[in-house]
């Protein structure tokens, strides 16, 4: 007897780590909901996904930093006809320049990244908890690991959801649902289009993508990816103070 497709919600489903995601998801024949703000970029990836098998792939074309999350979640539950997973892939890189001069930046950097993904991550842990089941799944970043001169503003709104998604993950805990945080580091992707990419430390989003649908299946609550991540962050965060403010980082 074949297993019931899965129920799957994408916030920021135009993200590339996400449509990678949402293609394997597809090919197993999930039921996909894709959010984000732009209309015609949401029907060309779910008519792919439809073409790779999903069997019902809805569109809801909405602001996640803005929309209410609660009852938007609610209502796409009720067209997949349940809710097995919500993976949350939208935020902004921001300017770190730009921000340490302009509040009003930093105020809506900190909204996009940490508030309103804050409303999403507890309106998916009330509907997890209630039928005890289900998997929150999150794209933070290892920028939140330790506060750094080059991006600190978005590091602390990636520090500030890494703590609640942990929390969230604690409260789920007894439920029989959970909650994983995925940490990337650095990934090849239209937002980091304007960073030169050398070295071996570079992902591909495909990567990603494998470790996204993996984690929502299994294991977490945190999930570096790729995994030398953890390694490599486990070292900047020890580096003492004094030569840690020498470092270019």
């Amino acid at each position: 007897m074949n297993a019931a497709p899965k129920r799957i919600v994408i916030l920021g489903a135009a993200s590339a780590m996400a449509e990678v995601a949402g293609r394997l998801w597809a090919a197993e024949g999930a039921r996909l909901a894709l959010v984000g703000r732009n209309a015609d970029r949401l029907e060309a990836i779910a008519a792919d996904l439809r073409v790779r098998g999903a069997a019902a792939v809805e569109i809801e074309v909405a602001d996640c930093a803005s929309v209410d999350a609660t009852s938007t979640l609610d209502a796409l539950a009720q067209r997949l006809g349940g809710l097995d997973v919500v993976l949350l892939a939208y935020g902004v890189p921001g300017d770190q320049s730009q921000l340490e001069r302009d509040p009003a930046a930093t105020a809506d950097l900190l909204q996009t990244n940490f508030v309103s993904a804050a409303a999403w991550c507890l309106a998916a842990a009330d509907c997890f908890e209630r039928q005890r089941s289900g998997a929150l799944v999150v794209i933070g970043s290892v920028a939140g690991d330790r506060g750094r001169a080059s991006n600190y503003v978005y590091g602390a709104s990636k520090a500030g959801l890494a703590t609640l998604v942990e929390g969230v993950a604690h409260r789920l805990a007894k439920s029989g649902a959970r909650a994983v945080l995925i940490k990337p580091g650095f990934v090849d992707t239209p937002m980091t289009a304007h960073i030169a990419k050398k070295g071996p430390l570079w992902a591909q989003p495909e990567a990603l993508g494998q470790t996204i649908v993996k984690a929502a299946n299994k294991g977490g609550p945190v999930a570096y990816a790729p995994f030398y991540w953890r390694g490599i962050m486990a070292v900047i965060r020890n580096v003492p103070a004094p030569i840690f403010h020498r470092m270019n980082l």
